[in-house]
């Protein structure tokens, strides 16, 4: 059964769309409670506003009648008035005696319809009476399915006596708070929903600009073969995908370093195999071979011995000559292991070019001192390798002019062999290290590889500098007193 999986362009989508909602369902939630709240408060206010109009009113029309504390006077009093403040601040008016029985009323339709009682209850009349200020109720009607604020107040004559109770009833509450609600969230849903798709349409474009990156880099790493032409990715921003992308470039160096080593080692090995098998099957036959030739010597009997021993010394010549180079094949595939001794440079130079001596080898130094740590014999062989090179690279008719230096460089020394030969043309240099290439008519091609080799195991370093027809200069470096494992 195949799983139902989401890319990561659909992950970021549906994340940031499910934020997004989440976020619009908290601030929704806290909306509409601040809203509720602050529309109740101004209900409440409100009555407050009509209550005090109210009271204002009674009290200047108390200013203006004699001072009374009975039912009846009171009755009298308001009879006609409680209609005309009624009107005025288009509300209903109640006045209750202070026993709590009902008085007066500007609807009489209140009492007819139970939607208010003609008695106050006791807990009622108890909090009015303890309440410093009026009185503000919350009143629920299950049977008619009714809520809506009352205030009681207590009327006062002009001694500051208590004459009676006011009630005003404000039933407009419910409703208009109901609808209010309504509007609110309208207005808000049709907000939400605007910034809904506004939001849906960043976050689809946010996503695709993320992923966007992401995928030509995945694109891009499907593209890498090894030892091939990978193209390097550019990122303008220093940020996360940045940092990807340098690794990335980073990781393409690390893999044609790779590619260029492991294609170097398999050549070495399928050359050192090979050497490994020429030399083994030139070396069997050669030594019978040169011993035969040496018997026939000894023991034909001719006329022309002069010509025999022409012959003989001929083909011994010819077997030393396959001898050397199943010898040179032998030591390519078979490097000594190396060994860690001081010893001075110029010393091992100098009994080098001293070899020469039919030669034109000049030898210079301005680092007399020059002490490194490594393998004596290798070196002389590397020194040995260039020098030959050298004299080799020189045309026939030529008079070789080689030079050798040793010079002081960073933490080490530097030698340096210059000839006057033919110089290496510029498409044959990337191959000067490789074991079957060669620049000279003879030789197998091995020396440079194997001068490579051994300046590789010290640590050390060679490169070269070459003009056609003006010559040719290699540098090696050594460290200085550093043994290299």
């Amino acid at each position: 059964m195949k799983r139902f999986r989401l890319t990561l362009r659909q992950r970021i989508f549906f994340s940031m769309i499910l934020l997004i909602l989440v976020s619009f369902a908290l601030t929704g939630t806290i909306s509409f409670y601040h809203f509720k709240n602050e529309n109740e408060q101004y209900h409440q206010e409100r009555l407050r506003r009509k209550e005090y109009a109210v009271n204002e009113g009674i009290d200047y029309f108390l200013r203006g009648q004699p001072i009374t504390e009975n039912t009846d006077s009171i009755v009298k009093l308001f009879d006609t008035k409680i209609c005309e403040l009624a009107d005025i601040n288009n509300m209903d008016i109640n006045i209750y005696g202070l026993n709590g029985n009902s008085l007066i009323t500007s609807n009489p339709e209140l009492y007819d319809q139970n939607i208010i009682t003609k008695q106050l209850s006791n807990s009622l009349m108890e909090a009015i009476y303890d309440s410093p200020d009026q009185l503000l109720v919350k009143t629920r009607n299950d049977s008619l399915g009714l809520n809506y604020l009352s205030t009681y107040n207590i009327i006062r004559n002009a001694r500051n006596q208590p004459i009676a109770i006011v009630n005003l009833p404000y039933f407009d509450t419910e409703d208009i708070h109901r609808q209010d609600l309504i509007n609110f969230l309208v207005t808000l849903g049709q907000i939400y929903f605007l910034l809904f798709l506004a939001s849906s349409l960043i976050a689809y474009f946010l996503s695709n600009y993320i992923t966007g990156s992401l995928q030509a880099i995945g694109q891009e790493l499907k593209k890498i073969r090894i030892g091939g032409n990978n193209q390097r990715l550019q990122w303008k921003f220093d940020d996360e995908i940045g940092t990807l992308v340098d690794e990335y470039n980073r990781m393409l160096s690390e893999l044609e370093k790779s590619a260029v080593k492991l294609a170097q080692t398999e050549r070495e090995s399928a050359w050192k195999e090979m050497a490994r098998q020429v030399a083994h099957e030139i070396k069997n036959p050669l030594t019978p071979m040169r011993l035969n030739v040496q018997y026939l010597e000894r023991s034909l009997k001719t006329d022309q011995p002069e010509k025999l021993k022409e012959f003989t010394e001929s083909m011994i010549g010819q077997i030393d000559a396959l001898s050397n180079i199943a010898e040179a094949f032998s030591r390519f595939a078979t490097m000594p292991e190396l060994k860690h001794e001081a010893f001075s440079l110029k010393e091992l130079i100098q009994r080098t070019t001293a070899l020469y001596a039919d030669y034109n080898i000049h030898f210079e130094t301005d680092h007399p001192e020059a002490r490194v740590i490594g393998d004596k014999d290798q070196l002389l062989r590397v020194m040995n390798n260039l020098i030959n090179n050298a004299i080799q690279a020189v045309p026939e008719g030529q008079q070789p002019q080689i030079k050798v230096r040793l010079d002081k460089a960073e933490e080490g020394a530097q030698i340096s062999v210059r000839d006057n030969g033919i110089g290496i043309e510029e498409e044959k240099r990337e191959k000067i290290y490789e074991p079957r290439f060669t620049t000279k008519t003879k030789g197998m091609g091995l020396g440079l590889a194997m001068v490579k080799k051994i300046v590789d195991s010290f640590g050390g370093k060679i490169w070269f500098e070459s003009q056609l027809n003006i010559g040719t200069t290699f540098y090696v470096y050594i460290p200085s007193l550093k043994p290299h494992s």
